[in-house]
């Protein structure tokens, strides 16, 4: 009769810890899982810019995998809209890199706009406030944070840009288990010995220095496609620039060069060659930091 009543117990205990386990596996799955290094014990710096295009290199699991882990909450005004309008553009020529608010199972959770505002509006120092009243009090699943500026960059001083720098260190300090992407100023046709390109040094000479991670928004639309550099030739956030004196366009020159390639929709301030260039870095952004690893 012991014996009996011993394989009994036996088998109802094998039996809770098998449910023990399928509930925490399962439960696992739908949940958003944090994979990324914190900052503190991130061993070297994840620059996102003009080399970080080609998203045919992405394997779709990575892609997949970071729609799983993410949580974006994306603050910015126009010109940070570009990335958005360029990640609606790819979404509709391919579902694989889908995104929407509000815990899609099978997409991108991006918080579009969400806090309001951008890094310079309505002053230098709002956003910061902002971000944690969101993370204090807002959706639970936001683990990104990533903020754009408008044209604020072109004007700020090296004070300003230590602010900045200053107050996103403060913010991974305080919110660990969040992921912070810092980012640069978009080009004003000031050319390499402008304000603008100085300051954006300084944010990426100190991204370098510290391991952090940077959407080189202005490198991005430094470059057409095929690797030619502007920046030099007084480009410009709508990929203006100067040639022997006369005024020209990268983007619509490289669309002429490779026709059926590019397509047309409204892409703030700029042209839509320049959106998808940057959508196509986000996600590449995306996939390394869940865990992709270029080139392998």
């Amino acid at each position: 009769m012991i014996r009996k009543d011993y394989f009994k117990i036996r088998k109802i205990v094998v039996i809770f810890i098998i449910f023990l386990i399928l509930n925490l596996f399962f439960g696992c799955i739908n949940k958003k899982i944090f994979v990324v290094e914190t900052a503190a014990h991130r061993t070297e710096a994840i620059i996102v810019d003009h080399t970080c295009t080609d998203i045919t290199k992405i394997p779709n699991h990575w892609i997949n995998k970071a729609k799983a882990d993410f949580g974006i909450s994306y603050g910015h005004t126009s010109h940070g809209s570009q990335v958005v309008s360029g990640m609606e553009a790819l979404s509709a020529n391919s579902k694989i890199y889908s995104f929407g608010n509000y815990n899609s199972k099978n997409s991108l959770t991006i918080y579009d706009r969400e806090p309001s505002g951008d890094l310079g509006n309505p002053d230098r120092k709002t956003w910061a406030t902002r971000t944690r009243d969101l993370l204090d009090n807002g959706w639970g699943d936001t683990n990104l944070i990533m903020w754009s500026w408008c044209g604020q960059v072109s004007s700020a001083s090296e004070k300003d840009i230590k602010t900045y720098l200053s107050l996103m260190a403060q913010l991974e300090e305080d919110y660990p288990s969040v992921v912070f992407i810092y980012m640069t100023g978009h080009l004003d046709g000031s050319g390499e010995s402008g304000n603008l390109h100085i300051r954006n040094n300084q944010i990426r000479d100190y991204c370098l220095k510290n391991n952090k991670i940077l959407f080189d928004f202005a490198d991005i639309e430094s470059y057409d496609p095929d690797g030619n550099y502007f920046l030099n030739k007084g480009s410009n956030d709508h990929c203006d620039y100067w040639k022997n004196g006369n005024r020209r366009n990268w983007a619509d020159e490289w669309c002429d060069r490779n026709p059926g390639k590019c397509t047309q929709y409204r892409c703030a301030h700029s042209e839509p060659l320049n959106c998808d260039l940057k959508a196509k870095a986000f996600w590449w952004m995306m996939a390394k930091l869940a865990g992709w690893s270029p080139g392998k």
